[in-house]
C-alpha cells in the first residue's frame, strides 16, 4: 500500500481519481479549501490546504507520504496563485520533504505556446499551466508524470483512449483519472508528457506503448 497525497481532493477528476487509488490498494489524504466536500471512503483523509500557503507548510503537510498528485484548479478565477505558483509551491514542497514521486494533471496544448492563438480558451489559464509543467518538467527534480487531457466530459468511462489530444477531443472524466491512478503503477509513465483524448487502445496498452 502506498500513501498517496491528491491536492485539490475535491474537484470532478480527483474525486474519481481517489476512487481508483483506494481500488488499487493505496491509503489517500486527499486536500481541499474545502474538506468537506471531498469523496467519503475508507482509507481516504480529508485534509484542509489552502495553495496561497507557505512551502515550509505544505512540505509539513505532505511529509511521509510517498506520491503527490496534482488536481487542483482554479476555474479562471486566481489562475496565477493557484494553476500556477500553487503548483510550483507543491512541487518544491514535495522535492523539500523527500518525495519523489509527482503526477500533474494539466491540459492539452498547455507545453505548445504556437496553438495558443488558436484557442478561444487558452486566456490566462494556458500560460499559467505551461509555467507549472515547465517547471515540474525542467527545474524540480522530481519523478514526474504530466497528463494532458482534451475537454472533459462527465459520462461513463470507456477504458480507452487515444495519446492525442487533437483540438476538438473529447475525454470522458473516470478515464482520465484511471489514466492518472495508472501512472502510479506504471514506470513507463515517469518524465513523461502525455496527451490523452478518448480513444480505441486500452489505457493499459496505451500506457505500456510509451
Amino acid at each position: 500500500m502506498s500513501k498517496v497525497f491528491v491536492f485539490g481532493g475535491s474537484g470532478r477528476v480527483a474525486t474519481e481519481l481517489i476512487k481508483d487509488l483506494v481500488a488499487d490498494g493505496n491509503s489517500v489524504t486527499a486536500a481541499s479549501r474545502h474538506p468537506e466536500k471531498i469523496i467519503d471512503l475508507d482509507n481516504v483523509t480529508a485534509d484542509k490546504l489552502d495553495l496561497h500557503s507557505s512551502v515550509d507548510d505544505i512540505a509539513k503537510q505532505i511529509k511521509g507520504v510517498d506520491a503527490v498528485y496534482f488536481t487542483a484548479g482554479s476555474r479562471g478565477q486566481d489562475v496565477v496563485q493557484t494553476d500556477a505558483m500553487g503548483a510550483i509551491k507543491t512541487m518544491m514542497a514535495a522535492k523539500r520533504a523527500g518525495i519523489k514521486r509527482y503526477v500533474m494533471l494539466s491540459s492539452m496544448f498547455s507545453l505548445d505556446v504556437d496553438s495558443w492563438n488558436q484557442l478561444s480558451w487558452a486566456g490566462d489559464y494556458l500560460p499559467a499551466k505551461f509555467f507549472a509543467d515547465t517547471y515540474l518538467k525542467d527545474s524540480s527534480g522530481l519523478d514526474y508524470t504530466i497528463i494532458q487531457p482534451t475537454g472533459l466530459k462527465e459520462e461513463a468511462g470507456t477504458n480507452k483512449i487515444q495519446l492525442q489530444a487533437p483540438s476538438d477531443g473529447t475525454i470522458a472524466i473516470p478515464d482520465v483519472a484511471r489514466v492518472l491512478a495508472d501512472s502510479l503503477k506504471d514506470a513507463n509513465t515517469i518524465n513523461k508528457v502525455i496527451p490523452i483524448s478518448s480513444g480505441d487502445t486500452d489505457i493499459d496498452d496505451a500506457l505500456k506503448s510509451l
